[in-house]
């Protein structure tokens, strides 16, 4: 093979393979995973959302206890690679700039935000060496994105993930396009956003590295948005079957397990469409099922526990704890074709040699 991986460059933080492993909560990508792609020599992702889920002290002190818990997660993870490490933070949750501080606190890596334009983030890491990145699903929002920071904080994103309707857990799109869109739009998503982050490139003399995400599965898929222009590539799904994902067996199992209809999009209570895998919850919530909720701290913006069929980070909890019955599992679109659990590495050199080998194939 005479092809080669290009490092993913972020400003001066390179990442010696361009993968992303995606953030998934609740505590799903947590340090193990994390800290396994960063070994490999791609970019792990903590998951900041319900990091404090299941302890006592989430029911006194939402606030505290989701904070010491993101500490744990990324002090965890430095005991375990010296590769990079960042964090997800979910900009839907009521906690959005506690955790953004306390992630740059902790000297994360960098700072992936979505679920909403983190239009703020800049204000809340000031001071810091963390790579801020925000995730959007459209070429509207990013060009919003970087004249909004560029204006208020004389910066601009440090890079871009574009993330297309066929990612797993919540989406930036509206519910009736996810369940009536059969094409794969994201090569056309980061089509659109490349040229306006070339546009912007041009004008101030920066790179602005783009990173493609959704429904990106295997190494051809990589090749073909790395042979479009992008400066890496961002997956979630497929690292769930790994033996250094943390979450339950029965959570894995039922990846393995899953076809092509036992994946679809529901109206979650946070406000969102979110793409999940079948579970007999699942089925009684979209039949119009209730669970009913106490809940004193309220850690999503956009949640009611008073309307609220049910609540949403209990039942993403259930799945990592593998009780399925009362559980949500978001996964990506491609889901069906996971076949077996293997390890962080294995996986990594499948892509990356299935993606030099599509290279190496078809050269520019």
């Amino acid at each position: 093979m005479s092809a080669k991986l290009s490092p993913l460059t972020i400003g001066d933080l390179e990442i010696k393979i361009p993968i992303i492993q995606g953030g998934m909560g609740v505590q799903v990508s947590t340090a193990s995973l994390a800290a396994a792609v960063a070994n490999y020599g791609g970019a792990g992702t903590i998951a900041s959302v319900g990091l404090g889920y299941g302890t006592e002290e989430n029911e006194t002190d939402f606030l505290k206890a989701s904070r010491e818990g993101l500490r744990r997660q990324v002090r965890a993870a430095k005991q375990l690679t010296k590769g990079v490490v960042g964090l997800n933070i979910l900009v839907a949750v009521s906690n959005f700039e506690d955790l953004a501080r306390t992630a740059a606190e902790e000297d994360a890596d960098f700072i992936i935000a979505g679920a909403g334009l983190p239009l703020n983030l800049p204000a809340f890491t000031e001071g810091h060496s963390a790579k801020l990145i925000p995730i959007v699903s459209s070429a509207k929002a990013a060009h919003i994105m970087i004249k909004v920071w560029k204006k208020r904080y004389g910066r601009l994103p440090d890079a871009i993930v574009v993330e297309g309707p066929f990612a797993g857990g919540h989406l930036g799109f509206k519910l009736e396009f996810l369940r009536s869109n059969k094409d794969n739009t994201l090569a056309g998503l980061v089509s659109d956003v490349l040229r306006v982050t070339g546009d912007y490139e041009k004008d101030f003399n920066v790179k602005i590295p783009v990173i493609a995400a959704g429904g990106i599965f295997d190494g051809k898929d990589m090749a073909k948005f790395l042979k479009m222009g992008v400066s890496g590539v961002q997956m979630a799904t497929r690292f769930v079957a790994t033996f250094e994902c943390s979450v339950a067996d029965e959570f894995k199992q039922l990846y393995l397990r899953a076809g092509e209809d036992d994946v679809v999009v529901i109206d979650s209570p946070v406000g969102m469409p979110g793409r999940v895998v079948k579970t007999s919850f699942v089925d009684r919530m979209m039949k119009g099922g209730k669970v009913p909720i106490k809940c004193d701290y309220r850690c999503l913006k956009t949640c009611d526990p008073r309307t609220a069929p049910y609540c949403i980070a209990k039942a993403l909890f259930n799945a990592v704890s593998g009780d399925l019955d009362n559980a949500v599992v978001f996964a990506g679109s491609n889901v069906s074709k996971v076949k077996e659990i293997v390890s962080v590495k294995d996986l990594m050199d499948s892509i990356v040699s299935q993606a030099l080998e599509e290279l190496d194939k078809n050269p520019d």
